[in-house]
C-alpha cells in the first residue's frame, strides 16, 4: 500500500496528519521547520559528495505556518510565515520524522533523521 496522507490540520503548534496506514503523527512546528530538507537549509552536496552547511537564521515568523500544498501525489510543501516554502518533505520522510519528534518539552534538537 502507497502512504499517503488521508487528513493534514494544523493543530495548535502542531502539524496533524492521519495516514493510509493507520498511523498518526503530530509534528512540532519548530521541529518541522529545523528539519527542512530543502538545499538552502541543509545544503546540498558537490560532485564528490561533500556537503557545505547553509547559516540558517531563523525568527519567531519562521516557525508559524502559513499553509501548505501536496505536491505530485508524494510531498507536502509548507509555506511559513517568513516566506520559505521550497522544502519537499516527502510522505515517508514526515512519517519518519513523527518518530523521530523527542517529546514535547524535550530539549535539545535531534539530528536530521536519515
Amino acid at each position: 500500500m502507497r502512504l499517503s496522507p488521508l487528513h493534514i490540520a494544523l493543530v495548535g503548534n502542531e502539524f496533524a496528519i492521519a495516514w493510509s496506514d493507520g498511523t498518526e503523527s503530530y509534528l512540532e512546528l519548530e521541529f518541522l521547520r529545523r528539519h527542512c530538507p530543502c538545499a538552502a537549509c541543509c545544503g546540498e552536496s558537490d560532485v564528490l559528495g561533500n556537503v557545505a552547511k547553509p547559516d540558517v537564521t531563523y525568527t519567531p515568523a519562521s516557525f508559524r505556518l502559513r499553509g501548505w500544498q501536496e505536491v505530485g501525489g508524494y510531498a507536502i510543501q509548507p509555506t511559513w510565515e517568513d516566506g520559505h516554502k521550497s522544502g519537499l518533505y516527502t510522505f515517508p520522510f514526515l512519517q519518519r520524522l513523527g518518530s523521530a519528534q523527542p517529546p514535547i518539552g524535550g530539549g535539545a534538537n535531534p539530528s536530521q533523521p536519515s
